[in-house]
């Protein structure tokens, strides 16, 4: 892509994050926790920072501690930061997770009065879109007014000035009123977007016009299950827009959907031994953005996001435990390359 002042504007959620220390205790034994930074865009703007791309992050936050603590972190990172608004009188947002691998993962949100949900329009138009090769949005920034409204006319100028929009579905079940809300919502955006991001899952939930339905357990809100076909609802979102799709399949690696194939490709991931799968999908975008941004073909940007994934499920957080593009190297050279 051409030189720009920014590679990225990541757009939307951003919080202190509070995982356990107590790796395999049920949530209610949890003795201690340890603070990190998340929310989908902050932790894609950390992960393709990490990775060599000049990234910006537009969020709200608190005028506040916890503000504090996130500002600091992105400066340590070199994430551009100059577009964060200071929500007076609005708390930045907190997430207590809990950590009992293989496959239970418990969140709790604390979003009331939240400064990140309430960016809003005057906030989107200070984002140079003439000198920004991509956006990317997430699926959270829509559920409330103004950042519903925000990221919209963030999607509309970004398309008008030539920059690619790039959608995180990002479905938090409890961060909605119900699924049909969920997907009206998301697929309003679709004629904006170029590449559109997420599992199963999320890509079934996006696609719900009020048959199917939504399953939480253990308070498992970033791992649910969503009861609707899969193949309907790919065909539905690429029909919206998108100029491919990517489906996120944890071990198993991820699928690309192309308008113009019949049959996905499937490229395989690597094989780690999981730890935390908190943040996973937000270090395969990482990775996966960097090698669009390069202009890689779509197989070489999925491997890399594949490897990303990877190696932050052995980790324990999220932004604070995103790889670098040296790490990378070396985890794939022992597994075969890219």
């Amino acid at each position: 892509m051409p030189d720009k002042k920014f590679d990225m504007v990541c757009i939307g959620r951003s919080s202190i994050d509070l995982y356990s220390d107590d790796i395999g205790e049920p949530f209610e034994n949890i003795g201690s926790f340890s603070a990190y930074v998340g929310g989908c865009p902050t932790n894609i703007s950390v992960g393709t920072r990490r990775l060599g791309l000049r990234s910006s992050l537009l969020t709200g936050v608190g005028d506040d501690p916890v503000g504090d603590f996130i500002l600091n972190f992105l400066k340590q990172e070199g994430v551009d930061a100059s577009l964060v608004a200071t929500k007076p009188g609005r708390r930045s947002s907190a997430v207590i997770l809990g950590i009992e691998p293989p496959d239970k993962f418990p969140l709790v949100y604390y979003r009331e009065n939240c400064a990140d949900i309430n960016i809003d329009v005057d906030d989107v138009k200070e984002i140079p879109f003439d000198q920004t090769s991509a956006i990317l949005i997430s699926g959270t920034g829509f559920s409330k007014d103004p950042s519903r409204s925000a990221i919209l006319y963030a999607a509309e100028r970004a398309t008008a000035e030539g920059a690619k929009v790039i959608l995180d579905i990002d479905y938090r079940p409890d961060q909605w009123p119900d699924l049909l809300t969920f997907g009206s919502t998301i697929r309003s955006v679709l004629g904006y977007v170029d590449i559109i991001i997420g599992t199963s899952e999320e890509i079934k939930a996006a696609a719900s016009m009020g048959k199917s339905k939504t399953n939480v357990t253990d308070s498992q809100v970033s791992n649910y299950q969503v009861e609707a076909d899969q193949d309907e609802a790919v065909e539905l979102l690429l029909s919206r827009g998108p100029e491919i799709m990517v489906l996120k399949s944890g071990s198993d690696g991820c699928y690309l959907y192309e308008k113009s194939d019949t049959e996905p490709e499937h490229v395989p991931g690597f094989k780690v031994e999981v730890k935390n799968v908190l943040g996973a999908g937000d270090a395969f975008a990482s990775g996966f953005i960097y090698g669009y941004i390069k202009g890689w073909d779509w197989y070489k940007c999925a491997r890399l996001g594949n490897a990303c994934g990877a190696m932050l499920v052995t980790r324990h957080g999220c932004a604070n435990f995103m790889p670098t593009m040296d790490e990378i190297k070396t985890f794939t050279d022992q597994q075969g390359g890219l």
